[in-house]
């Protein structure tokens, strides 16, 4: 039986994967692949085998206002993932895990694109219930695009201090990798960063994004900074806060099992690996003495180059969940 483009807009089951040429990749879905995919992109765990093709001309007519949606954006490597299944685990919405589709709009795309890529992860099974979506990096740099093109989205901002970043983004080879990769890709916004050292280029990507953040809650009343390292620290708190701001409800019962569960003692990208936050505390230990040349020379060039740092992180406090 042929499926209609009314029926490709409006179920969750057909999932806008990617873009591919002029072409859009849509992949079978259903709820239980929803959840067991802990990212959407070349990691996604379909419903099914096989991917349809269909023209994005052929999309357009059937383009319309976004359902308000829930977005996490966040810096990296900063606990999203964790905080994302956990609120998959503790209310009944939709959450989608760094869809591949809207991290192609970062790069160069148009307002039509953004509207229908937005369009499709407004879908939801439950009417009532908005999907949530926890974007990557580089959707950082559309922030202010994305959250008011609908006004009834809420967003959380998850933030971490300059060193507590470093300490994250800097800790092995294949980090400094992913750093130097990032970076490379969003020259279009962060210029060529390649006569710095790691820890410059870092602080320059922590930059972009606090200025980001910043602007992003000048633009939406509806946003909410959290600090991450006060997600690690005191998670029931935390979770019992952010569902609120979601508009969910949790209770303290209910947050307590989740945390004393498997999902904070394995870690959230790779669950057959044991990691807990004291784990986390333990090597953060040690790199704050081994990264520390680095973050001062990182702090040094933060201030050189941003005089708007004071104002930045006081606009970012003043709306701390």
């Amino acid at each position: 039986m042929a499926l209609t483009l009314d029926e490709l807009c409006r179920s969750p089951d057909h999932y806008l994967h990617s873009f591919a040429g002029d072409d859009a990749l849509f992949v079978p879905m259903d709820r239980a692949a929803y959840r067991r995919s802990i990212f959407l992109d070349d990691r996604i765990s379909p419903a099914g085998q096989g991917a349809m093709r269909v023209p994005v001309d052929a999309l357009i007519p059937a383009l319309r206002p976004a359902e308000p949606v829930d977005w996490i954006f966040h810096v990296a490597h900063c606990g999203s993932t964790l905080l994302a299944r956990a609120l998959d685990e503790l209310a009944p919405n939709l959450v989608l895990r760094e869809p591949l589709a809207m991290r192609q709009m970062a790069f160069g795309a148009d307002d039509t694109g953004v509207g229908l890529v937005r369009m499709f992860l407004g879908r939801r099974y439950d009417p009532a219930l908005p999907t949530l979506v926890k974007a990557n990096v580089p959707v950082n740099f559309l922030i202010e695009r994305i959250i008011t093109a609908g006004t009834s989205d809420r967003a959380l901002l998850l933030h971490f201090a300059l060193e507590d970043y470093l300490l994250a983004i800097l800790r092995n080879p294949n980090h400094r990798a992913w750093l130097r990769r990032v970076t490379g890709e969003l020259a279009a916004y962060l210029g060529d960063l390649g006569e710095l050292s790691d820890a410059e280029c870092g602080a320059a990507l922590w930059l972009a994004q606090t200025r980001r953040f910043a602007a992003a809650l000048t633009a939406s009343e509806a946003a909410m900074v959290l600090d991450a390292e006060r997600f690690f620290a005191e998670p029931g708190v935390v979770l019992a806060a952010v569902t609120r701001h979601f508009g969910r409800e949790a209770g303290k019962a209910e947050i307590n099992a989740l945390i004393a569960g498997p999902l904070f003692s394995t870690y959230s990208k790779n669950p057959g690996v044991a990691f807990a936050n004291a784990d986390r505390v333990s090597r953060r230990a040690g790199l704050t003495r081994e990264l520390a040349p680095e973050i001062e020379q990182a702090s040094d060039w933060i201030e050189r180059t941003a005089p708007d740092l004071p104002d930045l992180l006081e606009t970012l406090a003043a709306r701390s969940l």
